[in-house]
């Protein structure tokens, strides 16, 4: 049995690089707030402002950092309502797959979509501004796609957010 090829991620295979608590500390400052200045990062984690930014670029370059986003308040931006979708479907090919990812990347209050092992095929986040607007999103996808179920879910509370992903597993 062979080694797997290293996972590429971005121009360097990830397993060539090496990453130490510095890089993980970047990470962790640049999850908070992207923003942040590279002089506020260097004197943070104890570098200068160039070997800092060399890191940076190291880490986007590899794929670890794959974009800086804004994060948008969804109540002021006039989607309040968090909606997670359930889907069961009996049909398992490739092209269902593509039309599905399809439909879903025409839909953009699907903000998030994950396929699962288990009882249910598909979880959808779907956000909107009230009942009327997912009805909408319902009709569109099942105009689109066959189904054997759908299981929506109102979020009534959100307990916890954050888009940091974990550093201590670099």
């Amino acid at each position: 049995m062979s080694d797997p090829k290293p996972r590429k991620t971005g121009s360097k295979p990830i397993e060539s690089i090496t990453f130490d608590e510095i890089d993980q500390r970047i990470l962790e400052m640049l999850q908070a707030d992207s923003d942040t200045p590279i002089q506020a990062i260097s004197e943070a984690v104890g570098l200068s402002t160039n070997p800092c930014w060399r890191r940076i670029k190291r880490m986007e370059e590899a794929g670890v950092i794959k974009k800086r986003v804004v994060l948008v308040d969804q109540t002021r931006a006039n989607v309040p309502l968090t909606i997670f979708i359930g889907l069961s479907t009996s049909r398992h090919g490739i092209d269902w797959l593509n039309t599905f990812r399809s439909l879903i990347d025409e839909i953009p209050e699907v903000v998030e979509a994950y396929r699962l092992t288990g009882t249910v095929d598909y979880i959808l986040k779907v956000v909107v501004p009230d009942i009327a607007a997912y009805d909408a999103v319902y009709k569109k996808m099942i105009q689109r796609l066959e189904f054997s179920q759908i299981n929506s879910m109102i979020s009534m509370e959100e307990l916890k957010f954050t888009t940091a992903i974990p550093t201590t597993y670099l």
